[in-house]
């Protein structure tokens, strides 16, 4: 995971309806989020510093932004990665205290969330227990290092050519643990499976068939059902979704009514 750096500042929101999502763009050296809130929007830069400095990030943050900048941007450095052992002695690292990975999927509060669970999972009794701290380091462990596949997955899986920062992430080399994930969908179309993690099936599907990688063959069970009775449920499910969709109100409505139920 190459970026290091992300420029951050708020603007003021456009006049137009608030659209109910996040954006995630790719920019020449990393990638930009756009956050839309009540008042205000969010924006910020996520870049690796080898491939532009933080006075150029902070040029193409500002120079795209879609409302006037309501403040100075802020520049965030970090370094992706995880301690070697989160539970030491009598001392367990939770949070940012445990690592960071960059904010591309947003995952430290699951983070947090996960190591809180995995300590009263293995929560020790009168003395600490080797056992203890090792279930809690291989748990954790696991989370990490599951998430940093998938973010790097974002990257690698890349046709971009454009700028040198692309060109170095579509080539490098990616840990096994991905490079397995990857075959496997490749040969199969069938995501690696694991009991516990953010990112299950759907989330690895969209990212693989989001950025290309369509797998050459398939596992052979998906030549059971029968092919007209799928296209039956796959077309009822189409239509309940879009019935749904037409009832609801628009985000700017919905934002409303709960604010005014706060204030009641």
């Amino acid at each position: 995971l190459p970026c290091d750096r992300a420029v951050a500042v708020p603007s003021a929101s456009p006049d137009a309806p608030t659209e109910p999502f996040t954006r995630a763009t790719a920019m020449p050296a990393g990638w930009r989020w756009r956050i839309p809130l009540r008042h205000r929007v969010g924006n910020g830069y996520v870049h690796a510093s080898a491939f532009c400095d933080e006075a150029a990030a902070t040029d193409a943050l500002l120079a795209g932004l879609d409302g006037t900048a309501l403040a100075e941007p802020r520049v965030l450095r970090f370094r992706a990665g995880r301690r070697r052992r989160s539970f030491v002695g009598n001392v367990v690292a939770i949070g940012l205290a445990s690592g960071f990975l960059e904010p591309l999927e947003s995952t430290s509060i699951y983070l947090v969330q996960a190591a809180i669970t995995a300590l009263v999972e293995h929560f020790p009794d009168a003395r600490v227990a080797d056992a203890d701290r090792d279930g809690f380091n291989a748990a954790i462990d696991a989370e990490y290092d599951r998430i940093r596949d998938f973010l790097i997955l974002h990257y690698h899986a890349t046709t971009r050519d454009d700028s040198p920062f692309w060109d170095h992430v579509r080539t490098m080399t990616v840990p096994d643990s991905l490079a397995e994930k990857m075959a496997l969908w490749r040969a199969s179309a069938q995501v690696a499976h694991y009991r516990h993690g953010l990112f299950l099936e759907p989330s690895w599907i969209a990212v693989y068939l989001g950025q290309g990688i369509v797998p050459g063959g398939w596992d052979p069970r998906a030549d059971l059902p029968d092919g007209a009775g799928l296209d039956r449920a796959l077309s009822g499910l189409s239509r309940a979704i879009a019935e749904r969709v037409a009832r609801m109100p628009h985000h700017d409505a919905a934002l409303a009514a709960i604010a005014a139920t706060a204030r009641a």
